[in-house]
């Protein structure tokens, strides 16, 4: 007879890995389903045709704008979450974007709670996903009480130029803090980690990290192909009584003392609104009527500098940034955001976007090329949203802070002509990108406006807690899994303390 669990996650990204990382040592038992399965090692992960031409990796399913179009979204199901395919930027938020924040369009509202706070738990965080990076180079750098626990990836010959370059040109580039053994991926292929998948290969995500980590403990337990439909009620609304889910077809429920949500910032909603029942209509947790609200996509776009003169025979590329127009545009007026390099671009990446141009001909391009990732806030707005209707995924994105980003990469177009590339070309990512969803189920400090306390516990449903980056109450404009790995042990440790007896 199986054991039944006192604690119930569900999903394994970085949300659901690293609070279960963060609880394996408390002796609870702890269950966690996952929707997916593990990512297998085969040709097809490093084979850039499969990934980026056909999509060999993407899901199956079709959203919805708002006006009825339907579209494929770039979110994956599968054991770590969309952290399988992530580019391993593990950034902290500067200590500003905990504060209220004045933008060229709105304001992003202040944290529930300063910097310092979460700052212990980043340092923690960072010794768990084993962060490659560099302390002194990023003036916007926040406060670190602890180093960073490797030294960072080296740039290779041809970043390092551009690198120098742009330094020469008053920018202040910095190696990215990164969760990637270098030698590890590259002795299994020469390409670029940045959207491809991970078998255990180098790659630091939520599955051979903090997940991991938590299995290593007897009392924890992953089960894949276990989608979750359905949350129910006790008779009087205060708890989580059950967890409805399909187990390989086969229906089944449990019911554990606490449930962990962490499916992410869209599915997460997704669950609570198809939960709604006779007492809760509008779905769970959403006595504020802010579940699936203040959806938060950040603004980013590729951006790609060209020179005859420049040749780039690097293979992943992607091991600097800089924060120069992040705090102000460089001129004493409001925030534009973050640069850093994407993942090495290649013809057969390039040519996912251009099908019609000849490979060699991107190739050829592309060997002159250098590759960089501009990414701007999306202000939190309540008519930003995520919405059901029968078995359809409805996602509403009301883009805030558009100009800005726009000022942003004209702005970092002018720095690279300025460091020898005549030839600058832009691409904006749409929504079928998942570029760092947030929001929908946002932490705060007045039931009347926030679902989540400030350890992301449903004020309706004292043992329920949400805790992925859905509970973020800002996108900021940086890589967000960081800032969920943080908040994610921060919310362990005041279980073990105050819900676990």
């Amino acid at each position: 007879m199986e054991t039944t669990p006192d604690i119930v996650i569900i999903g394994s990204g970085i949300g659901g890995s690293t609070v279960a990382s963060g609880l394996a040592a408390t002796g609870a038992n702890i269950l966690i389903l996952e929707a997916g399965d593990h990512i297998a090692d085969r040709p097809e992960n490093r084979d850039q045709r499969a990934i980026f031409q056909r999509g060999y990796f993407r899901p199956k399913e079709m959203w919805y704008e708002h006006e009825g179009q339907a579209f494929n979204p770039g979110n994956y199901y599968n054991v770590g979450g969309n952290s399988k395919f992530y580019g391993a930027v593990l950034v902290r938020y500067r200590r500003e974007d905990f504060l209220e924040m004045a933008h060229g369009e709105g304001v992003s509202p202040a944290w529930p709670f300063p910097y310092e706070e979460l700052e212990p738990w980043y340092s923690r965080a960072e010794q768990l996903f084993q962060v490659r990076g560099a302390l002194g180079q990023d003036p916007t750098e926040p406060h670190h009480s602890e180093p960073y626990p490797f030294p960072p990836i080296k740039d290779e010959p041809a970043i390092a130029s551009v690198r120098a370059r742009l330094k020469a040109n008053g920018m202040h580039p910095y190696s990215l803090p990164l969760g990637v053994d270098i030698d590890k991926w590259l002795a299994k292929a020469k390409t670029p980690w940045d959207a491809h998948p991970n078998s255990f290969d180098g790659k630091m995500d939520a599955e051979t990290t903090a997940l991991a980590h938590a299995l290593q403990h007897k009392t924890v337990k992953l089960q894949t192909k276990s989608r979750v439909m359905r949350l129910e009620t006790s008779a009087d609304g205060s708890r989580i009584e059950r967890v409805h889910y399909e187990h390989n077809g086969e229906k089944k429920s449990v019911s554990p003392k606490l449930v962990v949500l962490a499916a992410g910032a869209v599915q997460s909603s997704v669950l609570l609104l198809r939960s709604a029942n006779d007492r809760f209509m509008s779905g769970l947790a959403n006595s504020s009527d802010q579940v699936g609200r203040n959806f938060m996509n950040h603004n980013s776009s590729a951006v790609l500098a060209i020179s005859p003169f420049y040749r780039n025979d690097s293979v992943y590329q992607k091991t600097f940034g800089f924060n120069d127009f992040y705090l102000s545009d460089g001129e004493g007026g409001p925030p534009l955001g973050n640069v850093q390099l994407l993942g090495r671009v290649s013809g057969a990446i390039l040519k996912a976007n251009m099908p019609k141009v000849p490979e060699w001909l991107l190739s050829s391009i592309s060997r002159h090329a250098i590759d960089f990732y501009a990414m701007s806030e999306d202000i939190p707005h309540p008519e930003s949203r995520i919405m059901v209707d029968g078995d359809r995924i409805v996602l509403k994105w009301h883009r805030t802070n558009w100009d800005a980003h726009l000022d942003l990469v004209r702005r970092l177009k002018g720095v690279l002509r300025k460091s020898g590339f005549p030839i600058v070309l832009s691409r904006p990512f749409d929504k079928r990108t998942p570029s760092h969803q947030c929001g929908t189920v946002k932490m705060g400090n007045d039931p009347a406006t926030s679902p989540l306390d400030t350890y992301c516990r449903s004020y309706d449903h004292s043992n329920l807690f949400v805790v992925d980056a859905s509970c973020l109450p800002t996108s900021a404009a940086v890589n967000p899994a960081l800032t969920v790995a943080a908040q994610a042990l921060r919310v362990a440790e005041h279980i073990t303390a105050k819900e676990l007896h």
